[in-house]
């Protein structure tokens, strides 16, 4: 019993997967806030065109 508990503490298998998660969890905020941002420009660069294509004058 002794031997499987000091085997046990000694293996470091798992942080590996745990260090993944971390960093999975870490890139996927950025992407997501990347995403939010973007989706807000994306609507202003719309509702601009949509305003040019309005105004009928061809300035823009």
């Amino acid at each position: 019993m002794r031997n499987f508990v000091t085997s046990f503490l000694r293996d470091d298998s798992g942080a590996s997967a745990a260090e993944y998660a971390l960093i999975l969890a870490i890139v996927g905020t950025g992407i997501a806030l990347a995403a939010f941002n973007l989706g807000g420009a994306i609507k202003g660069a719309m509702s601009s065109a949509e305003k040019c294509i309005e105004n009928k004058n061809g300035t823009c």
